[in-house]
C-alpha cells in the first residue's frame, strides 16, 4: 500500500510527528509573517513559498530533522546557514521548536526577498542561474 502524498501545507503539517509539526507550524508562522505577499504551495511534496513564481524558502522532512531551505542562502550577510547542493541553496535543520531563532529567520526572510538567484528558468537556461535582483 502506498500513501499518498499531501496536496496541502496543512495536509503536509497533520502527516507529520508532534514535535516535526510543531517545528513546521512554527516555521510557517514566521514565514507567512515576513513573506505574506509570497505565494505558498506543496512542491515536490514540500511546503514552499514563491515570490513572483521564484522558489525563496521551504522546509522539508528528514530523517533526522527538519530542514529549512533558502533556494539563495548561499548569497545572505546573516549567518547561521549551511551551504546545500551546487548551486547557491543553504539551509538549516531543527530538531526542536526552540532551536528556531525567530531573529534570524526573519534577517533570512528579509533578505530572501531582496537577493534571489533565478530557479524559475534554471530549466530553460540548461542549469546556468543568474541574479534576478
Amino acid at each position: 500500500m502506498t500513501t499518498a502524498k499531501p496536496i496541502t501545507i496543512d495536509a503536509y503539517h497533520a502527516a507529520q510527528a508532534e514535535t516535526d509539526r510543531a517545528i513546521c507550524n512554527t516555521l510557517r508562522a514566521i514565514i507567512d509573517r515576513h513573506l505574506p505577499d509570497a505565494e505558498s504551495k506543496i512542491w515536490h511534496a514540500h511546503p514552499v513559498w514563491f515570490l513572483l513564481g521564484n522558489p525563496v524558502v521551504g522546509y522539508s522532512k528528514l530523517k533526522s530533522s527538519v530542514r529549512l531551505m533558502f533556494w539563495s542562502g548561499q548569497s545572505f550577510k546573516t549567518p547561521g546557514l549551511t551551504p546545500e547542493g551546487s548551486f547557491k541553496a543553504a539551509e538549516v535543520r531543527y530538531t526542536a521548536p526552540e532551536q528556531i531563532n525567530s531573529n534570524a529567520l526573519g534577517s533570512w526572510l528579509e533578505e530572501a526577498r531582496i537577493i534571489q538567484w533565478d530557479y524559475k528558468n534554471i530549466v530553460r537556461r540548461k542549469g546556468r542561474l543568474e541574479p534576478l535582483f
